[in-house]
């Protein structure tokens, strides 16, 4: 089996940590310490939340300021519009910024926000019976 970590860096833990929670994900506590957290997205996708400090061990060159430039687009799927409402209603309550316009294209809906350190998230809906095509 595959598994996917997308590695953020993130200028203060504990707040990226609480916020994340607030939108209802967990992290897996072995991986995570004062200087990364692992958030649990599925069960073999993880967001690991890296101290900046932290994250300059696994590059080179600059860390990206994501609210100037947009470095990367992280979309995750949600089981209906109404999630799609939900998520971004409980990001923007927990200090996100929103960064898009809804986007409702009958069999697809989305929406999408940026995080306490400027990281684009989307949500996205699709009608199972469009995408069967």
């Amino acid at each position: 089996m595959r598994m996917i970590f997308v590695n953020l860096p993130v200028k203060d833990l504990p707040a990226s940590k609480a916020f994340f929670g607030e939108l209802g994900f967990a992290f897996e506590p072995r991986f995570t310490n004062d200087e990364a957290a692992c958030m649990v997205v599925d069960g073999n996708i993880f967001v690991m939340l890296l101290t900046e400090p932290r994250f300059r061990d696994f590059i080179n060159g600059e860390i990206a300021d994501a609210h100037r430039a947009t470095e990367v687009l992280t979309c995750l799927s949600a089981s209906s519009r109404a999630e799609v409402d939900n998520l971004l209603k409980r990001a923007l309550a927990a200090g996100a910024r929103p960064w898009k316009p809804v986007t409702d294209y009958g069999s697809m809906y989305g929406a999408s926000f940026q995080d306490l350190d400027g990281h684009v998230w989307e949500l996205m809906w699709m009608d199972p019976a469009a995408a069967k095509g």
